[in-house]
């Protein structure tokens, strides 16, 4: 099956999915298949392509539910906030799943987006932000190891290393420079967000600047469809 018969397999799975109560069960696959004219492994790749988005959840040995409604978390792209204050102001619980910390020496990629010298030693900073079970962003940060150390992340770490640099005061953050792009998950990225490998994520690739001009992080942060809408708010030109 073509790539472009596939999407609109999935679109017509998630209208149909969308259409029905919470916590209703599917039909089985092979009656699904056999009404939407489809093989039962095409059938299978498009619905954990949807599983992975949260709408819906196989039960093993009973069948496949509807989700209810995924709380989204909304935002503007003109001012730099966490996961966590975004998921509070909607009263969504948010939690760390588990914390990788590593300290190395900048390889040149790395040096050149921080602005520092190869060799700098740097702390490396990844984890996956929860809601409930489901995993709805992996986040990698790299800084300087004079701006945050392993030691700096003890017990009160909740996530967000933003959150943690803003609660010193200094330095003082100005803005925050950012690419926005779309892309299949890698691998790595897939495992993390038990989504499938090629599946479509936003990925944001961003700079954190301090007032004088210092490269405080460079930051990726790769969120799961359908729990995140993200706006920019743009003035009319004059021409």
């Amino acid at each position: 099956m073509t790539q472009f018969p596939f999407r609109r397999l999935q679109a017509e799975l998630i209208q149909m999915i969308e259409s029905m109560p919470a916590e209703s069960q599917l039909p089985s696959e092979p009656y699904l298949a056999k009404q939407l004219g489809v093989s039962r492994a095409t059938l299978r790749e498009a619905m954990r392509a949807i599983e992975g988005r949260g709408l819906i959840r196989r039960r093993q040995g009973v069948g496949t539910f509807v989700v209810g409604k995924i709380p989204v978390i909304e935002s503007g792209l003109e001012v730099l906030e966490s996961i966590e204050t975004l998921a509070q102001r909607i009263g969504l619980k948010v939690r760390m799943g588990e914390l990788k910390v590593e300290q190395a020496q900048a390889n040149p990629a790395e040096a050149e987006a921080l602005g520092v010298a190869p060799g700098t030693l740097l702390t490396r900073v990844e984890r996956v932000i929860y809601t409930e079970n489901t995993p709805i962003a992996y986040l990698i940060d790299i800084l300087p190891a004079d701006v945050l150390s392993e030691d700096d992340l003890g017990n009160g770490f909740s996530g967000s290393v933003l959150d943690l640099l803003l609660s010193r005061g200094t330095p003082k953050l100005s803005h925050s420079r950012t690419e926005i792009r779309a892309i299949g998950a890698t691998p790595e990225v897939a495992r993390a967000l038990q989504v499938q490998r090629d599946d479509v994520l936003l990925h944001f690739v961003a700079r954190l600047y301090a007032e004088n001009g210092r490269v405080m992080d460079a930051s990726q942060s790769y969120f799961r469809p359908g729990y995140f809408r993200f706006h920019v708010v743009r003035r009319v030109g004059q021409g």
